[in-house]
């Protein structure tokens, strides 16, 4: 299997969640939001789908 490289941005995640719940007819509030990041953030990393890397602080 080849391997490729993917970045995941909980913020994006977060923008997604929203356009979608507000289609379903829920207005979450921006704390909402941001724990359904999270939680879909860790998710994908306790599937193995991906891997938490940290980026270094180059300053």
């Amino acid at each position: 299997m080849r391997e490729i490289e993917v970045f995941i941005d909980t913020e994006e995640i977060a923008e997604f969640f929203m356009k979608e719940l507000v289609q379903r007819g829920y207005v979450p509030s921006e704390d909402e939001l941001e724990e359904l990041a999270d939680i879909t953030f860790e998710y994908l990393i306790a599937k193995c789908i991906i891997d938490e890397e940290w980026e270094e602080d180059l300053s």
